[in-house]
């Protein structure tokens, strides 16, 4: 899939693909790592929206008061405004972290558009006005190509931090949250702890989504930066592929964004991909609650196994249990059993 993706751009030079391929990529870290934190700890926040719009005008005031020029250069402040997004994170994760459940997604919800209230109001954002960003003399054929390979590298950084927090002590801190978090208080887990470095953590790939977002466009206005839209997409992206696991998210992002940037394009109504995810979303909470990913997974597990597997299977039952002819008395019990048994054993 990396290799895939790394010569996609080379392969496909149409400036709209590329485009598309952008914002596709940059939903793909995002998703990942906003599941690196919902997925894992259970706790469903819609607000990360704050801090991709913190990513966003980091670069733009920073570029703007160093006069940095459009280039390469302005790719070194994406990681600077990934710190910015983890320092907001910081007092935002312990305001919202001492509620659960609906009342932390009305807090996350309501502490974005306290960020977004800030962006329209504060002399620094320029207001409504906006910020212009330096845009890059590169040629026009190749001029998503480095948006694009930035883009990709944000994907694998996300990935890998989700996939290391996944096998870390305070990934299995996370799924025991996730799975009763009174108990894993008990049990002395830290869970304020492990939650507000979960939730800091998720925060870096998100704002530096933002950064790239804002550079990609050249211009930011707090409507665009700070866009409710983003939360619920990020979500049903997880939600779609499989939230809680490492590909689901990146399934979901590929196909679902992909399908919206399409869909803006080809017709002129260009809210009509919010009636089609409104759609989605209803259809993936009822017939598929687990996501794509999940589900096929499940289906496959449940094929039927070969002739020689299930022959085995048995034969390994007749010698663990032993022969009934040859007089042993616990044959009887486990050889009625039969396959029974190793039923039983998958099913525990």
């Amino acid at each position: 899939m990396l290799a895939a993706l790394a010569i996609f751009p080379l392969v496909f030079t149409n400036p709209t693909v590329t485009t598309i391929a952008v914002f596709t990529l940059l939903f793909m870290a995002s998703a990942t790592a906003w599941n690196g934190f919902a997925g894992y700890s259970g706790y469903i926040a819609l607000g990360h929206a704050a801090f991709f719009g913190t990513g966003a005008y980091v670069l733009a005031i920073v570029a703007q008061r160093l006069d940095v020029p459009g280039g390469s250069l302005m790719f070194a402040l994406v990681p600077l405004a990934g710190l910015g997004a983890a320092v907001v994170a910081v007092p935002f994760g312990l305001i919202a972290l001492r509620t659960r459940r609906h009342t932390f997604v009305v807090i996350t919800i309501a502490v974005f558009f306290i960020f977004q209230l800030l962006a329209f109001n504060l002399s620094i954002t320029q207001g409504s006005s906006g910020i212009q960003v330096a845009s890059p003399n590169w040629a026009a054929s190749t001029y998503n190509n480095p948006y694009y390979y930035v883009a990709l590298g944000i994907v694998v950084f996300a990935t890998v931090i989700s996939w290391g927090l996944r096998r870390s002590v305070l990934g299995l801190q996370l799924l025991a949250i996730r799975d009763d978090e009174d108990r894993a208080r008990g049990l002395g887990v830290p869970v304020g702890r492990a939650k507000l470095i979960a939730f800091v953590i998720s925060a870096v790939p998100v704002g530096m989504c933002g950064a790239v977002y804002a550079y990609f466009l050249g211009q930011i206005f707090p409507q665009f930066a700070f866009n409710p839209l983003f939360d619920l997409s990020v979500a049903l992206m997880s939600l779609f592929g499989g939230i809680g696991t490492l590909a689901g998210p990146l399934v979901g992002a590929l196909l679902l964004e992909s399908l919206q940037q399409y869909f803006t394009i080809q017709f002129s109504n260009g809210d009509l991909y919010l009636v089609i995810y409104g759609a989605l979303f209803l259809a993936v909470l009822l017939w598929l609650p687990r996501g794509v990913l999940p589900t096929l997974g499940d289906l496959i597990r449940r094929l039927p196994k070969s002739g020689a597997t299930g022959n085995s299977a048995n034969a390994a039952v007749t010698t663990l249990s032993g022969n009934p002819e040859d007089g042993d008395p616990q044959a009887g019990p486990l050889a009625v059993a039969g396959g029974g048994v190793v039923g039983s054993r998958r099913e525990y």
